[in-house]
């Protein structure tokens, strides 16, 4: 195989999957690492890809990018069931759940059908909807519409949240810096979901491996907010030892 042929499948590959492994793609395409790393740095180099610790994920987005929910939808369904799975693991009968806006959040919702006595709050029009024809109860917060994500935020979401208590929240990020923390594209959405992590005994921090080393415009709360993160173990091996090493629990999934 011709080297740009190579590294054109290499580009289908991370626009599929979000991220690339050196060793995988060396097994691939029968070839050895150093070929692929030298790859994955000429990609770099022509501004195609981001290179991380042992492989690359999709050339760094704008920190204002705010893709659609049914955008989202199409990556990393096969990570997500899984962590959803997870995620339902953790849930007791009788207890109070958040669940933020997301995709993964939504196939969370999903999994948690199968309880019979569940209070689910959510921002979330869509997981209000999913959830519409269960035995659950839901509790929407209100507030102004984000088209985008079909999520409710502003001064009524956060206050209705303040007024409330649960014991678990399962928190969707869009980035996951492991020195700066938990980020979103959106200012009001931040500040919802921190309100959420007022209110919650245990925060839950629940992403697929490609949002690690990813940063994007507002802060939600450095990484000593989340107790728990279920993730793919996809996850940088860096990134893993130092949430770890900072007393964090991680699920792999």
């Amino acid at each position: 195989m011709l080297n740009e042929e190579r590294r054109r499948h290499i580009l289908e590959i991370l626009n599929r999957d979000g991220r690339v492994l050196v060793g995988d793609l060396a097994k691939q395409f029968r070839t050895s690492r150093v070929t692929i790393r030298k790859d994955l740095d000429v990609l770099q180099a022509h501004g195609r890809i981001h290179r991380s610790h042992g492989g690359a994920l999709p050339a760094r987005e704008s920190a204002l990018v705010d893709p659609t929910l049914r955008e989202k939808e199409k990556l990393h369904r096969r990570e997500k069931l899984r962590i959803a799975a997870a995620a339902a693991r953790m849930v007791q009968e009788g207890q109070v759940v958040i669940l933020d806006s997301g995709t993964t959040t939504t196939a969370i919702a999903r999994a948690l059908r199968k309880f019979e006595n569940l209070t689910i709050i959510t921002n979330a029009v869509n997981i209000a909807a999913e959830l519409s024809g269960s035995s659950l109860e839901v509790i929407l917060t209100g507030g102004t519409l984000r088209k985008n994500s079909f999520s409710l935020v502003g001064p009524l979401a956060e206050e209705t949240l303040r007024r409330l208590n649960a014991d678990i929240l399962f928190l969707g990020v869009d980035g996951f810096d492991v020195q700066h923390g938990l980020t979103t594209p959106n200012l009001l959405e931040a500040r919802v979901n921190r309100a959420m992590m007022d209110v919650a005994r245990v925060v839950v921090a629940v992403c697929d491996s490609s949002k690690f080393g990813r940063r994007t415009l507002s802060s939600i709360a450095p990484p000593s907010g989340v107790q728990h993160l279920i993730t793919d173990g996809g996850i940088p091996k860096p990134d893993l030892g130092a949430l770890k090493k900072a007393g964090i629990q991680v699920t792999l999934v």
